[in-house]
Parts: C-alpha cells; sequence; structure tokens
C-alpha cells in the first residue's frame, strides 16, 4: 500500500486539521483498511481502570478525539474535527459464556467478526473490546479496532506502548531497543567509511534504478504467479487472524550461529512456510494418479510496509498526551518488494541465507523512499481515487503483506495489567495472506 504523511507532520490542539493524503486514500472504497491489535493479559481486565486509564491518555491525543468528515463544499476533501468523547462508547464488554467449549475458537470467531461490521463515523475512529475469556495464552484478551487514516501501524503501536508502564517498574514507560551507530574515530576507519560510502553510494543509485521500474511493471502488468495464497484483487471475504508464539531466544541462538539479523532469521523462516505449504498444496491437487507440478521459477513476492520517517518516541507520545506538546504523525509508509524462493531446501539454513542477500540487496537501494514519493505525486496530480486503483494493483498483482514491529525489553502492563502478548494486523486491502 502506498501512504503518505500528514500535511505539516505536527499534532498540536487545534480544533481542525486537514486529513493527510493517506487518510483520504484509506477512505477510498476497496482500501478501507482497519489495524487490528490483540492484546493478551495475564489478569482479568478492569473495564472501569481501563476507561479511567484512557480518559488520562489516549483520548488526549487529537486523532483519537477528532472524527473524519467532508468539507461541505466537497465531501472528498476530508478534515479531522475535534469533539467530545465517551470513553464508554468505545469501549465494549460483551456478555460471555463462562462455560465455553473453545475460549481461542471463540477469539478467533470474535476477531473475524470485527472485520464484519463497518465503523461508525460519527465518532473517533477507534474501539477496544474486552474479553474476560481464559485462554491457553492469557487470561483475557483485549482488542484494538482502529481505523488506518488515523496512523500508521508503527506510530499507533508507538502510542499504545506510551499508555503501558513497566511491570517491575509502573512509574517508568517501557524501553524500547534502538539501532547502534557504528563509531568511526580513527582517521582509517574515517577513510575506509568515505571509500565504501562512495561505493555503496553508487550500489544504491543501480539498485534504485531496478527497483523502481520493476515497482512500476508491477503498478502496470507484472503478476506474481497464481499461487493458493494469492488474492483475486477483489477479495472481500472475512478475515481470519492467527497469531503463534515463538521463543525469541530460538531465533537469536539462529542469528548468532548463523550471523545475521533477527529479520534475516524470520523471513527465511517464512519463506520455509510458505515453500512448505504451496508443495503440499499443490500436491493434494492431483489430476488422476499425477501431482499437479508447480510451475518453474515461480513469482512469490511480498509487499513489505517500510516506515521512512522516525516514528515519535515513547516518551514523546507520553508528553503529548500528558501535557499537549506536538509530536510528529501521520501515515508515511513506502513500500519495498520483497520476492521469495518457492523451493524445498536440503539444508533449512539455505533459506535464512537467501533471505540473507535478499534482505541485504534491498538495504541498499532507495524502494521505500521512491514508492512514498510516487504514491505522493500520483495522489497530488490526479487525486484519491487514481492513487488508491494504482495501489490496488500493487497490492492485487503480489502475493502478501509482510511486516515486523520491534517491542520492548522488559515485561509491560496496561494500565495494571500485565501483558502476555501484543499481535497486531491489518485488513481492508486485497492481500489475502498478512503476516505481521
Amino acid at each position: 500500500m502506498l501512504t503518505v504523511a500528514t500535511t505539516g507532520g505536527d499534532l498540536s490542539s487545534g480544533e481542525e486539521a486537514p486529513a493527510s493524503p493517506a487518510a483520504r486514500l484509506f477512505n477510498v472504497p476497496g482500501l478501507k483498511c482497519y489495524i487490528i491489535a490483540v492484546m493478551g493479559c495475564k489478569t482479568r481486565i478492569d473495564p472501569g481502570v481501563v476507561i479511567e486509564g484512557l480518559k488520562h491518555t489516549l483520548i488526549k491525543h487529537p486523532r483519537f478525539s477528532s472524527i473524519l468528515v467532508g468539507e461541505k463544499n466537497n465531501k472528498r476533501r476530508l478534515r479531522w474535527i475535534k469533539t467530545k468523547v465517551k470513553v464508554e462508547d468505545h469501549v465494549i464488554v460483551p456478555d460471555i459464556n463462562p462455560e465455553m467449549e473453545s475460549p481461542e475458537k471463540f477469539i478467533e470467531d470474535y476477531t473475524s467478526n470485527l472485520t464484519k461490521d463497518p465503523m461508525d463515523f460519527s465518532k473517533p475512529l477507534w474501539e477496544l473490546h474486552l474479553l474476560n475469556v481464559k485462554t491457553s495464552d492469557a487470561d483475557a484478551v483485549g482488542i484494538f479496532k482502529i481505523h488506518h487514516s488515523v496512523g500508521d501501524g508503527m506510530s499507533l503501536i508507538s502510542l499504545l506502548l506510551a499508555c503501558t508502564r513497566k511491570t517491575s517498574d509502573p512509574d517508568s514507560l517501557p524501553t524500547v531497543p534502538e539501532q547502534r551507530k557504528q563509531s568511526t574515530n580513527s582517521s582509517w576507519k574515517r577513510f575506509w567509511w568515505v571509500f565504501m560510502a562512495i561505493w555503496s553510494g553508487l550500489v544504491v543509485m543501480v539498485n534504485s534504478v531496478v527497483d523502481i521500474l520493476v515497482f512500476a511493471a508491477t503498478m502496470s502488468f507484472l503478476k506474481d504467479t497464481k499461487n493458493p495464497l494469492k488474492g483475486d484483487g477483489g477479495d472481500n471475504s472475512v478475515r481470519v487472524f492467527i497469531y503463534r508464539t515463538i521463543s525469541l531466544d530460538d531465533i537469536k541462538l539462529v542469528k548468532n550461529f548463523m550471523n545475521v539479523t533477527v529479520n534475516d532469521v524470520i523471513l527465511g523462516v517464512t519463506q520455509a512456510g510458505l515453500s512448505k505449504y504451496i508443495y503440499r498444496k499443490y500436491g493434494e491437487n492431483k489430476r488422476g494418479d499425477k501431482m499437479t507440478e508447480i510451475p518453474k521459477r515461480m513469482r512469490v513476492r511480498a509487499a513489505v510496509m517500510a516506515n521512512i520517517r522516525e516514528v515519535p518516541g515513547i516518551q514523546v507520545l507520553a508528553n503529548m498526551m500528558a501535557k499537549g506538546s506536538k509530536a510528529i504523525w501521520g501515515n508515511c509508509i513506502g513500500y519495498i518488494l520483497i520476492p521469495f524462493t518457492i523451493a524445498l531446501q536440503k539444508d533449512p539454513l539455505d533459506y535464512i541465507r537467501t533471505a540473507k542477500s535478499i534482505v541485504d540487496r534491498k538495504k541498499l537501494s532507495c524502494e521505500a523512499i521512491l514508492s512514498f514519493q510516487t504514491a505522493k505525486l500520483i495522489l497530488k496530480l490526479f487525486g484519491s481515487k487514481v492513487a488508491a486503483g494504482m495501489t490496488k494493483r500493487i497490492v492485487s498483482n503480489t502475493t502478501m503483506t509482510f511486516s515486523n514491529i520491534v517491542g520492548p525489553l522488559e515485561e509491560i502492563s496496561f494500565y495494571g495489567h500485565p501483558i502476555a502478548y501484543l499481535a497486531p494486523s491489518v485488513y481492508g486491502h486485497p492481500h489475502r495472506l498478512i503476516q505481521m
């Protein structure tokens, strides 16, 4: 999906603000996207405590206390207008049968059914469903449903984390890992850094030209091979949200052994899973006694969301909610097209080696920035309908969406409720498979 930032970039306490180009795009039929975040808690959730907490934090954020309306003279030109928020209308606590046979199936069905219900645009575009259902992973579950026009996934998760505190220290905000900066103190290191910077610049230029040409071709005619995972471009079926918890220690064990990154390992595992699934599905599809052959050089790609602007820190967002200070906000996302190699490898580590080579190549490219600027230019010249059509073609011509978000370093609590897991996802666009 091609999305762009809010005009101006800052959030203030003003009564009105123009909707960003992305907000307009996310309100075009066929691209009305919503973010779903399933939050498991280690204790039963007290709705009264959560409501009071939201009153002092989340609704002080301008986007969570504003409605999106069209201007009188031009309904397509949307604006955020400040409104009075009754938090109780946004927090839904359904009556639940405590004797249900399968709590996990109930949570899965409940989350899936949320995709059927349109959101009420006469209120701020968010909901929180509190389900005191004990599952194998949590004692209770909270489900956020937020219209994507409110903000991008990384900003919204950062905002949610700004509403949490360390379980070990209820007065302290969570700690999120930061990228380490390499030191270039010595003259030799500085010389080598300049040489590599020049060489990398040339490589980036070549890779960027190739990537943007492939991006343009995908927008026009280049489609992924038809496969069991690919949608048909107009798929509006009910979504099913499945989450699984895997050990970060296991991922780090592989990461350290192979001298790669966590993302390399996750992408490699995904590539292995997709390969085995597609081969199995083709094996089940037989014509007589013969197995249907998998197409040679199958093209399977993921549209990876890349935030091209620094996300406001948790402390900045917490200050904004507590003191009314300003913070950068809005959808500011470019997309990177990641090709998957669909094959059954004899050595499972080959999946990770292939993933690393793909990621290393994409790091030396400005594809995300160029896709962002392309979307911005199309929106400016031709409007949201044309931009939405182009976006749908990109999504329809690829197989899946892939993204991940860095979490906190320590255990955290949501208004005094210790969190067991947080599983975000998105729905509303043509991709059938979304991994986050």
